[in-house]
């Protein structure tokens, strides 16, 4: 069936969440490593865990919890002050450099974000990037009340652009997000920004440090038998797994 829409995660896939490190080094210094991969870790798990118990509450604050669980751990101080500005940081996560390129090169299709992030996030992000006039619609999980991978957050694409499952090519770089789309009955093209074989290189060095264990955790397939349709390296792969001229107008 014809592709109509691509519907992008954010965080991870079209946004580099590790670009929060400036924030996190600036605020604790030679604590940056490890309170970005933890944080990213917490962060997750906190979504999955309010939406398996019922007990919704949207990005922000689930963003800022995690970040007091890693903090806590260290022993540093986990009060508002500390806390918001760092999250804060989410609003302004750098794109991936080739971000912009591939969305230009998309735009003959309906293009979207489907997003954990709560509204308010999503809009200074799309908007402090510069990225906003690229979207036909930037979707938030919070009108469901329900994380990704749940069902009904993948719902909300079909209610916001009008298509069915069988015309949505969704891309993210996130195992679990991969999985829950291919789940859903979404097309699914996986960006792979570290091989296996680069993964197993790094994790065979006699020092494993945070970044390493995050990568291991989730960069990687997940093995739920839901394999994306397609594994590419870049989103500047799109257009040729679409069939798209890289000179297409927008």
């Amino acid at each position: 069936m014809t592709t109509k829409a691509i519907v992008f995660d954010a965080y991870g896939t079209l946004f580099d969440v590790q670009t929060v490190a400036v924030a996190t080094e600036a605020a604790f210094p030679g604590h940056g490593e490890y309170i970005t991969q933890v944080w990213r870790l917490k962060q997750l798990e906190y979504s999955w865990l309010r939406s398996l118990m019922g007990r919704y509450q949207d990005f922000r604050v689930v963003t800022g919890d995690a970040l007091r669980y890693t903090l806590g751990t260290l022993g540093l101080p986990t009060d508002a002050a500390v806390v918001e500005p760092i999250v804060d940081a989410y609003d302004t996560l750098s794109p991936y450099s080739e971000t912009e390129q591939a969305l230009r090169q998309l735009g003959q299709y309906r293009l979207a974000i489907l997003s954990n992030g709560s509204p308010n996030m999503l809009d200074a992000l799309v908007r402090n990037s510069g990225l906003a006039r690229y979207f036909q619609a930037v979707i938030s999980v919070d009108a469901k009340q329900a994380f990704k991978p749940d069902p009904r957050a993948y719902e909300l694409v079909q209610e916001r652009l009008g298509v069915r499952p069988q015309e949505v090519m969704f891309v993210s770089s996130n195992g679990f997000d991969v999985a829950g789309a291919r789940g859903f009955g979404f097309k699914v093209a996986r960006i792979e920004r570290v091989t296996p074989a680069a993964l197993r290189q790094e994790l065979a060095a006699a020092q494993i440090g945070p970044a390493a264990m995050y990568r291991a955790l989730r960069s990687q397939t997940e093995m739920l038998d839901l394999a994306p349709d397609a594994v590419v390296q870049s989103l500047l792969d799109l257009p040729g797994l679409l069939g798209t001229r890289p000179d297409a107008p927008p």
